[in-house]
């Protein structure tokens, strides 16, 4: 059943957005360096995308670097992202390739997450159970780096997620007007009116969508992401400003 949950002690599908603080350095020394650091400031969760990684074409090498974190991130939710590049991603590896470090991921011990993208997977329901079965929960994902489809197709594409079995659903957009990004924030709201407990991650990207990575607790989404210096996608924020905006929404709805 789709409902919050908890992951190390950090609720994700209701209240206070939990900021995802995205690695997207591309050798295996600075991707382990930025994840101790990161943990170091105590960030709630970190995402590493690991399409950005000069070596993904290596499972080995995945692998490894999977062993090196685990011990540090004991207490940190981690989240495994391979964006391709039909998605705005960095890689254009094969999809079975991609399913194999996926699993690598998911028995490694080092990943609470996976972020599957929904609609470039052949059978992404069997996927999100046998890696659910492992251990792990799934992001079923879809990103459009173009446009703000139509509410219709923003609506299929939410349903099909939904339906799919994954933990959380995921939509992130590009707005071209500021309706796009209003239209984007209403469905957020529908669709947890619709589906109340099924965690749910929306985003409009760019500057013109930078206030639906802010406005979650409103509208309903569950997690936002935040940069510690370079940025994974356009529009975000950098955590420490994410953070106080967040926290000044929250204290503000705790006191209404």
């Amino acid at each position: 059943m789709q409902e919050p949950f908890d992951v190390k002690g950090v609720r994700i599908g209701e209240g206070r957005p939990v900021i995802c603080v995205p690695v997207v350095e591309t050798g295996a020394a600075a991707i382990v360096g930025k994840i101790d650091a990161l943990v170091e400031k105590g960030v709630q969760m970190i995402e590493w995308r690991v399409d950005c990684f000069e070596e993904i074409d290596r499972p080995e090498r995945v692998k490894a670097v999977l062993e090196e974190i685990r011990p540090l991130t004991e207490q940190t939710v981690m989240l495994f992202t391979i964006r391709t590049a039909k998605q705005g991603g960095n890689t254009a590896l094969e999809e079975k390739k991609i399913l194999y470090l996926n699993e690598l991921a998911a028995k490694s011990g080092s990943i609470d997450l996976i972020d599957l993208e929904f609609f470039e997977a052949t059978r992404p329901e069997r996927e999100i159970r046998r890696f659910q079965k492992m251990g792990v929960r799934i992001i079923a994902s879809h990103h459009d780096f173009h446009a703000t489809p139509d509410d219709r197709i923003l609506h299929m594409l939410m349903e099909q997620m939904k339906h799919g079995g994954a933990d959380i659903a995921k939509l992130a957009v590009m707005p071209n007007s500021a309706d796009d990004v209003l239209r984007l924030m209403k469905l957020t709201n529908d669709i947890k009116q619709k589906y109340p407990s099924l965690p749910l991650v929306t985003m409009s990207m760019g500057g013109l969508g930078v206030i639906s990575r802010v406005c979650g607790e409103t509208v309903g989404s569950c997690i936002t992401f935040g940069a510690d210096g370079q940025v994974s996608a356009p529009g975000q924020l950098q955590m420490e400003t994410l953070a106080d905006i967040l926290d000044a929404l929250h204290a503000s709805r705790a006191g209404a």
